[in-house]
């Protein structure tokens, strides 16, 4: 038979980590509907009113866990990097063959921004900011400094193979990447309207994504 030294413990403990879940989950229940907010409204359109209601939970308890809508931003874009460099990780790069690995970092960039809008969304409004809150962040350069440095490894494999150019830049080189697929669908519509093409349809995405890998590897490739 328990103590009741021992009972009282155990009976304190699981209310305890009952509200530690519900509160892990209702700041991602948060999370999730401002990022929705956010996305489609902008920093300056976006309620605090909306966003609770989304979250179906009173705006006081969005003002207790994330203070103002300005903290409350910058803790979705922290999320938001957190999930991308995540998803990063599991493609294991550092375990493919380094062409295989920078044509599939390429793929998933590509697919991971057509599957991911609120990403480029949420990018556009903090551009917008002139990166004002990322830049109160702690945590925003140690969460990429990881991607940086698999790229640099994968790089630096290729070169001691033969396979790779000299006097690569990995955080150019992820820029790059990054910039071809963010520019295409960002600018999609005006893009289609001027060139008179959809640039939409699955045949042209597809045929973006061979490009954008073909532009990547001509330049690191060894010639």
């Amino acid at each position: 038979m328990l103590s009741p030294a021992t009972l009282l413990s155990t009976t304190d403990a699981a209310p305890a980590e009952l509200r530690s879940r519900n509160a892990d989950r209702t700041q991602q229940e948060i999370l999730k509907a401002a990022t929705q907010e956010f996305s489609t409204t902008g920093l300056g359109g976006a309620r605090m009113e909306r966003i609770a209601a989304l979250a179906r939970v009173n705006k006081r308890l969005v003002y207790y866990y994330f203070e103002s809508k300005e903290l409350l931003f910058l803790s979705v874009l922290e999320d938001t990097y957190a999930r991308i460099r995540a998803a990063e990780r599991t493609l294991r790069l550092e375990n493919l063959e380094p062409a295989t690995a920078v044509r599939r970092l390429v793929e998933f960039t590509w697919d991971y921004y057509l599957e991911h809008p609120e990403f480029l969304a949420l990018l556009n409004s903090e551009n917008l900011h002139r990166a004002s809150h990322l830049q109160r962040s702690s945590h925003i350069q140690e969460m990429n400094s990881p991607l940086v440095q698999l790229l640099r490894d994968v790089v630096e494999r290729g070169q001691r193979e033969g396979l790779f150019r000299e006097g690569v830049d990995p955080v150019q080189l992820y820029i790059s990447i990054a910039a071809l697929c963010y520019f295409y669908l960002s600018n999609n519509p005006t893009l289609s309207t001027i060139f008179g093409r959809d640039l939409r349809t699955p045949a042209a995405l597809q045929e973006r994504l061979s490009h954008m890998t073909d532009v990547v590897m001509g330049y690191l490739l060894r010639k």
